[in-house]
């Protein structure tokens, strides 16, 4: 259903490392991110924490978490189509305050978990990862 799952977190000058860290947890509970720090717009230092993850029950974990977050699970469903590329790249952010809170929002605003879900779809078109995506959420 799904391949892979890669995500990144922004941690700004402003922020709790361990507190974004936490968030991602929300997501991915076994998850140990890789650390990059990059400069930022006004020349400070941003951390970027990011991980890909691959193993099978790792996904599975975070498609039944989705699954049992009602409203947010028919948030995705409702938007799959303008949130996937045409190689089926299923492109969500989920709110970072909300997410150190154990609470899963999607949002449209940058400071989130930046998700990038690679959906197992042969041929690898958007048509057929949107019909997977149904199913695997239970539309």
């Amino acid at each position: 259903m799904i391949h892979n799952i890669s995500y990144r977190a922004f941690v700004n000058g402003t922020e709790n490392e361990e507190k974004v860290r936490k968030a991602v947890k929300t997501l991915f509970p076994n998850s140990l991110p890789q650390k990059e720090y990059i400069e930022g717009y006004y020349k400070n230092q941003v951390l970027i924490l990011e991980d890909k993850i691959e193993k099978k029950r790792d996904i599975k974990d975070f498609i039944q978490t989705i699954k049992n977050q009602g409203s947010t699970k028919i948030k995705i469903l409702n938007e799959l189509d303008k949130k996937m590329d045409d190689k089926g790249n299923l492109f969500l952010r989920f709110d970072k305050q909300k997410a150190y809170l154990d609470e899963l929002k999607i949002t449209e605003h940058g400071d989130s978990i930046h998700l990038k879900i690679k959906i197992a779809a042969y041929p690898a078109k958007k048509e057929q990862a949107l019909k997977i995506a149904r199913e695997m959420w239970g539309e």
